[in-house]
């Protein structure tokens, strides 16, 4: 079937094109199985990431705890010993932390801090601290927070 063309303007034939067909809109889907491996992949990964987040988030929230109360600029020292004890007493069995006082305390702040500082007078003022009404002492609050901040916790049954 054949149209008549002759004799017709430019404009006629132009008004004799039908408009082209409107596409099909395009899937959002993917088409092959490897974009979906890859989605499942990243997902997993997200997952894991934030699991992984939310453990270490929790294992320091002991730390966290510690280090507000040490920002009280009021704090007497023994308050600074009751939170240094409270904090070995999460992070370490409390076998290894809760009978040990004195020198050997000192010694076991030393030993698992990379700080000796302990060992000196600053250090020897958290033994006397609970017995004696002290004042506040920003070098052992100091001393305290780096404590808190830098010990490696005990890792193990």
């Amino acid at each position: 079937m054949s149209i008549d063309t002759t004799g017709k303007s430019l404009v006629d034939l132009l008004n004799m094109l039908e408009p082209a067909p409107e596409p099909t809109p395009i899937s959002m889907v993917p088409q092959t199985w490897g974009w979906l491996a890859l989605a499942v992949i990243l997902l997993g990964f997200v997952g894991l990431v934030s699991v992984l987040f939310v453990r270490r988030r929790r294992a320091n929230a002991y730390r966290h705890q510690a280090l507000a109360e040490l920002a009280d600029p009021d704090i007497t020292s023994a308050k600074v010993a009751e939170i240094l004890r409270r904090t070995a007493l999460v992070a370490y069995p409390r076998k290894q932390v809760a009978g040990i006082h004195g020198d050997d305390w000192l010694s076991f702040l030393s030993q698992t801090s990379d700080d000796s500082t302990f060992l000196s007078n600053t250090g020897q003022s958290l033994i006397e601290a609970p017995y004696k009404d002290l004042p506040p002492n920003r070098a052992l609050t100091q001393l305290a927070r780096h404590w808190v901040k830098s010990h490696k916790p005990h890792r193990g049954p």
